[in-house]
């Protein structure tokens, strides 16, 4: 395996220095100021950079100072104990000892993910406290949100502005590394949520001494595009996700609305160092989150895409809303949820209700090229109060629904808690400084105005301390009868993925699609063996007739007898099974 090599931050070595390098080009001088106010003077080299080598060991905290005046953090810290403002530290990723040394990941069909929040867990050490009872659940895979330091204790994480130092108010480095260690003991991987496309509003400081790093010709709902065509700049990137996979042994990266970044061959090059940097043998997977639904990406060293085209007509079908952009899913959303099933994406270059083109061709790609979901961070979380679905929709019809999330051939993702029926909402939190969380308050106000469910209505504050505390999922109702019925539902569900669905994906691809009624589907897709899934869903308030092989057998069915689909029901088959 390629020596993994960091050009960015502080690494030490064995014989006790410290090798620190910046990238600031705007910069006249640069020195390393050490906790007890020593101060080393860097060594200016081409293109910007100012390196040293000083005799301190993991544990040292340091700042860096520039032109004898700002002093500022590290950018590639791995290690920010006193929050984004503070000193960095040098952390030595070699010190941990892992126990799970044989650990080679597991094949992207074998996928079942469960998107979390640390923070909202009560930390790295919570979070690998539940990591059994996820897989006895049939959860495969965990996806954590972003972990790069934010300001102060409680964000989503996309206001990280210090990628590679996972956020302190979590745990050490270490105590992720346990976290992941013990997941890898249990048979689960573990994803992170990266963002490479902007950097939070507070404690980012690269604008001031290496202003190159944006472009001011280009922006983005975030502020000035990151600068992809720089060398320094993919780099910088590159490095944070080597990291990830070398440091942390992370199984799998989730990147974070790439359509924002400009640059699609930044992407390619990724993908590319980040599979090379590792053995045949090792499982490594990539998944986009991309509103461009590119499709060609998915054939070019990335595993899948979020989809959100299946989740939003989803939604629109369960709950009937239709504005915002749903309201690009709500007309003719039969076929649309068939064409979704048979093809992947729904827009494939169609015009939405922008004016604009999305999408590409995707009926050729597999099915598991695609990750469904019924609920996400986003979706749960950038409603105006956070509702989960369960509230919006009829439980049978949501029942129905899951059962084509969890044994369609696509690859599922459950968010925290809706295995027990959680009811608890999930809002949009942060800790900010009062003026900026002020102007966050208000930009969500108006982010909602033109919601006719949300007018007059009063959005929970992002800053205020019970937003986060309202959006602790309610694991005390996961022991409740109704929440042990949710958990035996869902756990009868993965056992049949795993035991019918998982060992026959390689290889699948989707035979057809048809409409039986009023948001009612049949879907067909031929697996890696030869034999054929067959899901058929109505959502809708009318019975329907399936018209499936009455030789399959039957899978699963929910309030559906026989051949006959009553409303809000569903019944999946297999064909040619023994």
């Amino acid at each position: 395996m390629p020596e993994v090599k960091h050009r960015h931050g502080a690494w030490p070595d064995a014989t006790g220095h410290t090798h620190f390098a910046l990238w600031a080009p705007d910069a006249k001088r640069v020195a390393v100021k050490l906790h007890e106010d020593s101060q080393h003077e860097m060594t200016a080299s081409a293109e910007g950079w100012y390196t040293a080598t000083l005799p301190v060991a993991a544990g040292t905290d340091y700042h860096y100072l520039i032109d004898e005046h700002l002093l500022v953090p590290d950018p590639a810290s791995r290690w920010q104990a006193n929050d984004v403002h503070g000193p960095s530290r040098v952390a030595d990723p070699s010190r941990y000892k892992w126990r799970s040394t044989d650990w080679q990941g597991r094949p992207w069909q074998e996928t079942v993910l469960y998107e979390l929040h640390v923070g909202a867990l009560g930390g790295y050490q919570a979070v690998e406290a539940r990591l059994q009872e996820l897989a006895d659940l049939g959860v495969t895979a965990i996806e954590l949100m972003p972990l790069g330091e934010f300001p102060g204790g409680r964000n989503w994480g996309y206001d990280g502005v210090l990628p590679f130092a996972p956020d302190s108010s979590y745990g050490t480095p270490d105590q992720l590394r346990a976290l992941i260690d013990r997941a890898h003991e249990l048979g689960l991987m573990v994803f992170i949520d990266v963002v490479y496309n902007h950097f939070g509003p507070d404690g980012n400081y690269l604008g001031q001494y290496a202003s190159d790093f944006f472009r001011e010709d280009l922006h983005t709902p975030w502020g000035p595009a990151i600068d992809f065509r720089r060398r320094q700049v993919r780099d910088y990137f590159i490095d944070n996700a080597l990291m990830w996979v070398h440091d942390y042994r992370v199984d799998g990266l989730r990147f974070d609305a790439v359509h924002a970044i400009g640059e699609r061959d930044f992407l390619l090059e990724l993908a590319e160092r980040l599979r090379t940097s590792i053995p045949a043998s090792r499982h490594l997977h990539l998944v986009l989150e991309n509103e461009h639904n590119d499709a060609e990406l998915l054939q070019q060293g990335f595993d899948a895409q979020w989809n959100d085209d299946g989740h939003n007509v989803l939604h629109h079908l369960l709950t009937g809303e239709r504005e915002g952009y749903y309201a690009d899913f709500a007309s003719d959303a039969t076929h649309k949820l068939a064409r979704c099933l048979r093809e992947g994406f729904i827009y494939q270059g169609e015009t939405t209700r922008h004016g604009t083109v999305r999408g590409s061709s995707s009926g050729h790609l597999s099915p598991s090229a695609f990750v469904l979901f019924l609920q996400n961070h986003d979706q749960v979380g950038n409603r105006a109060v956070g509702e989960r679905l369960r509230t919006l929709a009829d439980d049978d019809a949501l029942k129905s629904a899951t059962a084509l999330l969890l044994l369609s051939p696509m690859i599922p993702l459950l968010f925290m808690g809706e295995e027990w029926g959680s009811e608890q909402p999930f809002q949009f939190f942060t800790s900010h400084n009062d003026e900026l969380g002020e102007a966050v308050r208000k930009g969500r106000q108006n982010e909602f105005k033109d919601f006719s469910k949300f007018s007059g209505q009063a959005i929970p504050a992002p800053n205020d301390a019970s937003t986060f505390e309202t959006s602790k999922p309610d694991h005390h109702n996961r022991d409740t009868a109704d929440g042990e019925a949710w958990l035996a539902f869902y756990r009868e569900l993965l056992s049949l993925r795993h035991q019918h669905i998982v060992p026959r994906l390689a290889g699948s691809q989707a035979l057809e699609s048809r409409v039986l009624g009023e948001a009612a589907v049949a879907a067909s897709w031929q697996l890696g063996d030869g034999r054929v899934l067959h899901i058929a869903l109505n959502l809708g308030s009318e019975p329907v007739e399936s018209a499936l092989p009455q030789s399959a057998r039957t899978l699963f069915s929910y309030r559906a007898d026989g051949d006959h689909l009553l409303a809000r029901s569903v019944r999946v088959v297999l064909e040619g099974a023994v």
